[in-house]
């Protein structure tokens, strides 16, 4: 993939982050706002706090994700798998920007 085009997919996919991390603590300052009563939730506000929680780490490894994909652009060995040095099909790194390893591979790594 052309460096250019990586920089693109990259810059756009961490704003994308960005924007949806920054809503998130927006919502949550929002909510935190509206309670009556510190440390007197009800069962579905404790709910969405921890789904709130997860998804906030998760935003965080995508971002962090992004910042490898990042370091790899500058170093020369984005696009190459980092289990095997494999290159990276140019149409996952367009649906996935920050892939780190082909299809395969991670499918392997997920099933543990």
């Amino acid at each position: 993939m052309d460096d250019d085009r990586a920089r693109e997919l990259l810059a756009a996919e961490r704003a994308r982050l960005e924007q949806t991390i920054a809503r998130l603590h927006e919502d949550d300052r929002a909510a935190a706002g509206d309670e009556d009563e510190p440390g007197e939730l009800g069962s579905e506000e404790l709910l969405r706090k921890e789904l709130d929680a997860g998804l906030g780490e998760d935003l965080a490894e995508q971002l962090a994700a992004v910042e490898r994909a990042e370091k790899r652009l500058s170093e020369g060995t984005y696009g190459l798998s980092v289990d095997s040095g494999e290159p990276i099909p140019d149409a996952r790194l367009e649906a996935k920007p920050a892939a780190e390893r082909t299809v395969a591979e991670q499918e392997a790594v997920e099933r543990g």
